[in-house]
């Protein structure tokens, strides 16, 4: 372990040297800072170098709550997705954080880990497969798919799960690697729905939406609807307020079905 202060940026140097020198080094701050205040060191030393840095980003998205718009990173997968031989992976939950952290101590090259601050649902387990560049399906249907990453797969679920109530079956997907993405799980899956929505706790330009929609754009045109943070900065307060007023819930999921259905019609 080494201790490299407030000083996120330097300690990206340090991560360097050390994969340049064969150590297997995990950088790790708030996403707000890294990869937030460390970008240029992340793009030149790391990526760059095509150096074997693995970084990781806590507190990002709303969960960081009372800490504010300062320090809730809703921004660092669009800041990341540019840069070449980055590996983004957006773990749903505690056992499948275990595995990403695992998969990107094996994996060659930079890696970067996304994850919340507050307790989440644990909605797999040791069992539950996990591959880099492989999404997974966690719940099969056919009149809508649900794309979802980190924690908002489990209110992806909750939704399809009232939505079969009433007639809807969503399929639901967990997009835990955003690059290199899983298109083919994704378009498999609008084969037969021929439509999404598209969930996650970022702002909704350069995220998934983005990786979605830029994939459906060049390989299979179909109506998509977002569900993120709408451009603005967030604000103090708990998280579950949060994603309540910032429209992230389970119930707002519902909603962006109903809008994207009508567009198929």
């Amino acid at each position: 372990f080494i201790e490299c202060g407030i000083a996120e940026q330097n300690m990206l140097g340090v991560a360097t040297g050390l994969a340049l020198s064969g150590k297997v080094p995990f950088a790790s701050s708030y996403a707000t800072f890294v990869p937030g205040r460390a970008w240029d060191q992340i793009r030149v030393s790391v990526c760059y170098a095509n150096a074997n840095v693995k970084f990781a980003g806590a507190h990002a998205g709303l969960s960081v709550g009372p800490d504010g718009a300062t320090h809730q990173a809703l921004e660092d997968i669009a800041m990341l997705r540019p840069l070449p031989n980055l590996t983004i992976l957006v773990p749903c939950d505690y056992e499948q954080t275990r595995q990403a952290t695992l998969a990107a101590a094996k994996h060659t090259g930079p890696v970067y880990l996304r994850f919340a601050r507050e307790k989440t649902a644990v909605i797999t387990t040791k069992k539950t497969s996990f591959a880099i560049g492989q999404a997974l399906v966690m719940r099969e249907g056919y009149n809508v798919t649900i794309i979802a990453c980190g924690p908002l797969v489990y209110e992806a679920l909750v939704a399809a799960e009232t939505l079969s109530h009433r007639g809807i079956e969503a399929e639901v997907i967990n997009a835990s690697t955003l690059k290199p993405f899983d298109e083919k799980t994704l378009i498999k899956s609008l084969k037969k729905t021929g439509c999404c929505v598209t969930v996650e706790e970022h702002q909704i330009t350069g995220g998934l939406f983005g990786v979605v929609a830029e994939t459906l754009a060049r390989s299979f045109p179909a109506p998509i609807e977002p569900v993120g943070m709408p451009n603005v900065f967030g604000e103090s307060g708990e998280s579950t307020e949060l994603l309540k007023k910032y429209g992230m819930t389970s119930g707002d999921i519902m909603k962006a079905v109903c809008i994207v259905k009508k567009r198929t019609q």
